[in-house]
């Protein structure tokens, strides 16, 4: 195959990447007003290389969602996603675990299982959103929940991260720019399960 066209199907394939692939999941499930409403966080992460609001609609209210979400993280309650990737194989939790629901500003979100990785609770308000980001303000990760009326909600998520093209972590960041709304999506489908769950228990 000559170099010609080796480079033309590179082409075409960062082409089919960037107008369908990531213009379709940088915004999974979100409606125009969505994508463009205003989060907590927006501010921070100076000229955004990756910006996606993603949204999945929860059959249950704030509260039942909630507490999914201040539990979350590595070996903690896990994150609803493929375990086998990003807990260790833990499965995550179907439980509300009452000594992981303790939530304050400051406190690291742990990504990897040693503990040491993650990002930290910038601000948050109980039962509405909660924000992390990492000290340096190269990226944030917002959460949002929009109730519909008693019995449905909108539950929003927001990543916003500042490429550094000159460090290592580009690595990290190129593989979340492709491979994020696989893990992200199965995330929010967990949480939806369990939410609807919990809301269907409690109303029994």
């Amino acid at each position: 195959m000559s170099y010609i066209v080796s480079a033309a199907i590179v082409l075409v394939i960062i082409i089919i990447y960037l107008f369908l692939y990531r213009t379709w999941q940088v915004r999974w499930g979100a409606t125009d007003e969505e994508v463009n409403r205003t989060m907590p966080g927006d501010v921070i992460v100076f000229d955004p290389s990756f910006n996606a609001t993603r949204v999945v609609t929860v059959n249950a209210p704030p509260k039942a969602i909630w507490p999914w979400l201040v539990q979350i993280g590595c070996k903690r309650a896990g994150w609803y996603s493929y375990d086998w990737i990003d807990n260790l194989g833990i499965p995550s939790a179907e439980r509300i675990i009452p000594e992981f629901q303790q939530f304050e500003v400051g406190q690291l979100i742990p990504f990897s299982p040693n503990g040491k990785m993650g990002m930290y609770v910038k601000d948050f308000e109980k039962p509405k959103w909660m924000l992390w980001g990492d000290k340096e303000n190269y990226s944030t990760w917002c959460w949002g929940i929009y109730p519909i009326d008693s019995d449905h909600s909108r539950l929003v998520t927001r990543v916003r991260l500042h490429y550094r093209w000159l460090s290592p972590t580009i690595i990290f960041s190129l593989l979340l720019d492709i491979g994020d709304i696989v893990m992200m999506r199965k995330c929010m489908l967990g949480i939806k399960l369990r939410a609807e769950k919990l809301h269907k228990e409690d109303s029994i």
